[in-house]
């Protein structure tokens, strides 16, 4: 993943993101709904307070000291939602790779005729354009080595 370019965030999106995490780690400390309401009022006023800042620099060490702040403060368990990367739910249920389809029985193909008559058109659509980027190409660069 490292040679794929990731895209620039600028720094609302990251406060934006700073203030979430932030409300979140408030839920995990298990208080009760009024003082996390309490709590989460307190913390909205913090950030509002420091909104309109026109200096992009102070403005990045109080986005870096927020980060600093949450990190110190998160629970040592947070919670997570089910269906998220580390959830108890996460990555359950696995959705097939294509090919399980060529592994069925004649028969169960029978039942979806217009299906798989259109799935083999593309099958020798998908070759020819597979052999015309990587079969050609390498074809050609192994002439350009012999000739050498």
């Amino acid at each position: 993943m490292a040679q794929l370019p990731s895209p620039f965030i600028s720094h609302t999106r990251k406060v934006c993101s700073l203030y979430k995490r932030a409300l979140r780690a408030l839920e995990d400390q298990n208080i009760k709904r009024h003082e996390f309401r309490y709590n989460a009022i307190l913390l909205r006023q913090r950030f509002d307070k420091n909104r309109n800042i026109p200096d992009a620099r102070i403005a990045k060490k109080l986005l870096l000291e927020g980060e600093e702040e949450l990190f110190q403060n998160m629970h040592p368990d947070p919670s997570k939602f089910p269906n998220s990367p580390g959830g108890i739910c996460h990555g359950r249920f696995v959705i097939p790779p294509d090919s399980v389809m060529d592994f069925w029985d004649p028969i169960e193909k029978a039942r979806y005729p217009k299906y798989f008559a259109e799935r083999e058109k593309l099958k020798v659509e998908y070759e020819k354009l597979y052999k015309k980027l990587y079969v050609d190409t390498s074809v050609e660069t192994e002439k350009a080595k012999t000739n050498k």
